[in-house]
């Protein structure tokens, strides 16, 4: 009895294996982490398949409608990049905004504050994380007075994110009249094949008129006064103009995901007179048809003629992306890579050797900042820059829901330049040729890049 129950699991095995091995090539993924599945499934099926199922699905496999944006109408294209991205579903680029960078943690403070005691209508804010500190609680305390005074507040916090988040005042904030979500919390994640997909999008929106938005997370270390924390280095904005219609239009279908109702489609908002800002809103994640982000990123690449900078915590590009990086530097182009010299990710900061070094010998310039972490996200290309809460790996590209600000005007392209430049200063230049077991561990990290 024993031998036809040991075949029958074999048989069970295969069949499982086999069609977990069809999903994967039936889904638009990179042949890197096909073939990293395909492996993995293979050699470990009863564990390869539950975790692919789990961890692995991406786009409409999650369950997720697709993004639909309102029609532009006849818009005329206002930079190349802005053609590429409108095939690939992204809206058009738009001009006459007012845009102002927060590159200080203070600045993004006093940003959200006037936003949330100027708000007349609604607030609506989406966050990936939520510390539970004293600048958190000051944030859903500000949120609570404009809910009492009747504002409508709307408040979305991803489920892994905000595992760990400040229950207490999230109640008072709620008895207040806000409306809070989880986005996939871990219960509806084990339930379904969601597990591994994270809103990772970082924004307020006041009145449907003016967002805030970037890499910042709510917390000490993101917009808290100099203290006993570290204080991170990072970028967010504040943005009025006719692009935060777009703004709107993630926002409400990602409050439709949480609440399975739309309730309104965002109205247009007025170019500002005195806007200079030339910026596009491209998002990406399951419910985007396309991986926008990374075509354009990757077309952009190859298409520079003069620099290509990148700030990044976490490192770890798709294969074409690091190819076309380092093809980049053969054909001298300035690449320069900067990242923190530790993160608060130790797995990322090892898988991501084996890349940083290659792009080193290749002739890449790799900038580790040393005075604290670095969390900020930004890509200066040429003339163009891109900032946002996507960072530079195989999870924002493929996995997670982002969206990125392509910038194309030169006063706010500058103004990156500035910032990059800045952070420079306080770099370690290169990265030290490891030894043998380092870069064996390196480079079977790096297998694993497309699951980490």
């Amino acid at each position: 009895m024993s031998v036809y129950l040991t075949q029958l699991a074999i048989l069970i095995g295969i069949l499982v294996a086999g069609t977990a091995v069809i999903w994967v090539l039936q889904q638009r993924r990179s042949p890197q982490s096909a073939l990293a599945w395909i492996l993995f499934i293979l050699t470990v099926p009863y564990l390869g398949v539950p975790l692919f199922f789990t961890l692995g699905v991406r786009k409409w496999a999650a369950g997720y409608s697709p993004m639909h944006y309102q029609p532009a109408g006849n818009v005329p294209v206002l930079h190349p990049l802005d053609d590429k991205l409108r095939r690939l579903g992204v809206p058009p680029a738009t001009d006459e905004n007012r845009m102002i960078f927060e590159f200080i943690p203070s600045e993004a403070h006093d940003a959200l504050c006037a936003l949330i005691e100027g708000a007349e209508e609604r607030i609506d804010v989406i966050l990936y994380r939520l510390e539970t500190d004293a600048e958190a609680r000051h944030f859903l305390a500000q949120l609570a007075t404009a809910a009492r005074r009747g504002v409508r507040v709307r408040l979305i916090l991803d489920g892994i994110g905000t595992w760990r988040r400040p229950r207490k005042a999230l109640n008072v904030l709620k008895k207040a009249g806000a409306e809070v979500h989880i986005f996939a919390p871990l219960i509806q994640r084990l339930a379904t094949v969601r597990m591994n997909l994270r809103n990772h999008r970082k924004m307020l929106i006041a009145d449907g008129r003016v967002v805030w938005a970037g890499g910042r997370n709510v917390g000490n270390v993101y917009q808290g006064p100099p203290g006993k924390f570290q204080r991170w280095q990072d970028v967010s904005f504040t943005l009025r103009g006719p692009v935060v219609q777009r703004f709107c239009e993630v926002y409400e279908a990602d409050w439709e995901k949480v609440t399975h109702s739309r309730e309104r489609w965002p109205q247009a908002v007025p170019p500002e007179e005195d806007g200079t800002a030339l910026v596009q809103l491209v998002g990406s994640g399951p419910d985007h048809e396309h991986d926008a982000l990374h075509d354009a990123l990757v077309h952009a690449v190859h298409l520079a003629e003069n620099r290509i900078w990148i700030a990044t915590p976490y490192f770890l590009p798709t294969d074409d992306l690091n190819h076309a990086l380092a093809l980049a530097a053969r054909l001298g182009r300035d690449v320069r890579i900067l990242v923190p010299v530790k993160s608060n990710q130790p797995l990322a900061d090892f898988a991501r050797g084996a890349y940083l070094r290659e792009l080193h010998e290749a002739g890449c310039r790799i900038l580790r900042y040393q005075d604290g972490m670095m969390h900020g996200k930004a890509m200066l290309i040429d003339d163009i820059a891109w900032t946002g809460s996507a960072n530079v790996d195989v999870r924002s590209m493929f996995l997670n829901f982002e969206i990125a600000l392509m910038v194309y005007d030169p006063e706010h392209v500058a103004a990156l330049a500035r910032w990059f430049a800045g952070l420079e200063a306080d770099c370690v230049p290169g990265i030290k040729r490891a030894r043998l077991p380092r870069r064996l561990a390196e480079a079977t990290f790096r297998l694993g890049a497309p699951i980490l």
